[in-house]
């Protein structure tokens, strides 16, 4: 253990050390990270640049642009990431990322191993490959049309994580920590204003455990091996180290004053092994080994590099990248074939926000950010589950109507989109007002009735909760009068509903708000939607057209 000793710096050099500028950065953009998810709500808009860390990734950036053609709207700023990367190396990945801080900082609360067991879990692990595999598998997935990287990109994972999980269970704790108050007779205003969700009682979504499950999951892992996701899994840190096998500043060590005590590995955050040849695609350019090293041996320099001391490239052998490259090509249309993404096949419950384009197109588009989902006031998006879109579709946005409806006037979800999968429009356009009243208003799908479950149908019990909630002029429900005896034998007049289709523009007020609870007798599907031309009420023949 004495070579683990050494002469403890000066405390003003210690302040002023490299570790601790880079501890700064990281409190820094994880702050503006749950800022920005927390100024999403409808009510804190307000021109917010709620995707500012998505537009930075330039793993989003490329795999929209391998599925779609060319790069969205502001996506192109992870060029600068990009140009950061090829300067400085994978600085973004312990400088900028929320991800790589949470974990650092889990690994750093839980940490209770002695200076010898830490050196031999920062050493390079031949395992670290994986995440490697894992870029060319979502990266040929979506140059097939498959756009699945959303389920492992760091930022989306928080992003996704924060709006759906921890976001609800805060506002949960503020309530009720807020109700306490109230009850001994302080005010507990302030406290709602520090929601995520100002004003609003709770919000659920449906699959969000597993959402969280997974999310944590990673994080714990730390507790085994330290960064373990960074390390292993994570496909923006490959497609970094990539780029950062080209760096111009890199880690130099110094042979001459290299000692060999290897204290470098006592918090070498990616394992790229400073202590011998420095693995440049695994270096995150922490600075740790510099500020530790107490000889001086190591320097983050682009000048008086010794190339000999430097593994620049990945650790990825031709058979690996076969083998990933084969693996991406059957998961594409192994995904595909197994969603309903056709017209003839689609899911009747696949109904998406207003302002969503083609569904194929959607999922060439959407990377399951769930920033749509935050956003939305009356909690109607909810993430897909398997029975919506099969895999494919997991955790893309949805509406549930048994939950809530789309408010008439509210196109915030389309605001929100970083890649398109929700084009922006105004509220003009979804109600087909103004410049957009010959196309018409944008149809989310269309109602039906279950008459073997409506009261005045199937029960005769009055009812005309749905004509009455119904928001478009003239009513898509309506009613025609009936007289009829009811089960005592007395004559009644019920007012029966019926759905007018060509006015229903599927907002699901309707559903939410039938007071048959169980299973309301009322229902919207996905047919007729605007988003498809092909998705018609009416029966159409399947038959294709023969050649004369």
């Amino acid at each position: 253990m004495s070579r683990l000793r050494a002469t403890p710096a000066p405390i003003l050099k210690r302040w002023l050390r490299l570790t601790r500028v880079r501890i700064v950065s990281q409190a820094v953009f994880f702050a503006l990270f749950v800022f920005a998810v927390w100024a999403t709500w409808t009510s804190r808009l307000g021109g917010y640049p709620v995707s500012a860390l998505l537009e930075l990734d330039p793993l989003v950036m490329l795999s929209t642009l391998l599925a779609t053609g060319y790069v969205y709207k502001f996506l192109g700023w992870g060029l600068i990431i990009v140009a950061i990367t090829f300067l400085f190396g994978r600085v973004f990945c312990n400088w900028m990322c929320p991800y790589g801080t949470l974990h650092q900082f889990i690994g750093w609360l839980f940490d209770n191993r002695s200076g010898n067991q830490r050196i031999e879990q920062n050493r390079y692990h031949p395992a670290q490959f994986l995440k490697y595999s894992i870029l060319i598998v979502f990266l040929l997935m979506s140059a097939m049309g498959a756009l699945q990287i959303g389920l492992l990109d760091p930022i989306v994972m928080m992003y996704r994580a924060m709006a759906t999980f921890f976001a609800p269970i805060l506002d949960t704790a503020l309530g009720r920590v807020g109700g306490a108050t109230e009850g001994l007779g302080v005010d507990g205003f302030f406290l709602d204003t520090l929601k995520f969700a100002p004003g609003v009682e709770h919000r659920i979504f449906v699959g969000s455990f597993w959402i969280g499950v997974i999310f944590l999951f990673f994080v714990l892992m730390n507790l085994w091996k330290p960064r373990f996701f960074c390390r292993f899994v994570c496909p923006l840190g490959a497609l970094l180290g990539v780029m950062a096998s080209k760096s111009v500043f890199r880690i130099n060590r110094i042979v001459e004053k290299c000692t060999d005590c290897d204290l470098c590995l006592l918090r070498c955050e990616g394992a790229s092994d400073p202590q011998a040849q420095v693995r440049q695609a695994e270096c995150f350019s922490c600075m740790n080994c510099i500020d530790d090293c107490p000889e001086n041996a190591l320097e983050f320099t682009a000048f008086r590099q010794d190339r000999k001391q430097v593994l620049p490239y990945p650790d990825l052998s031709r058979r690996k990248v076969v083998f990933a490259g084969a693996l991406g090509l059957v998961a594409a249309p192994a995904l595909r074939n197994n969603g309903r993404v056709n017209d003839e096949n689609f899911s009747a419950k696949m109904i998406r926000p207003p302002g969503s384009v083609e569904e194929s197109e959607f999922l060439e588009r959407c990377i399951k950010c769930d920033q749509c989902i935050n956003v939305c006031p009356t909690n109607v998006l909810q993430p897909a589950t398997l029975q919506e879109g099969g895999i494919e579709a997991v955790w893309t946005p949805v509406m549930n109507f048994h939950i809530a409806h789309c408010q008439l006037k509210c196109t915030l979800c389309s605001e929100v989109c970083p890649t398109g999968a929700i084009r922006k429009i105004e509220v003009a356009e979804k109600l087909g007002e103004g410049p957009y009243r010959e196309q018409g208003p944008v149809r989310l799908g269309t109602a039906f009735i279950d008459t073997t479950r409506c009261l005045p149908w199937a029960n005769q019990v009055p009812c005309v909760v749905c004509e009455e909630v119904c928001p478009v002029a003239p009513k898509a429900i309506q009613t025609y009068d009936e007289e009829t005896k009811d089960v005592f034998g007395k004559m009644v007049i019920l007012y029966k509903p019926f759905i007018v289709p060509d006015l229903c523009i599927g907002c699901g007020i309707c559903e939410a708000e039938c007071p048959v609870q169980d299973q309301p007798a009322v229902y919207v599907t996905a047919v007729g939607e605007s988003r498809s031309a092909n998705r018609k009420l009416l029966l159409r023949s399947r038959t294709p057209a023969r050649p004369i």
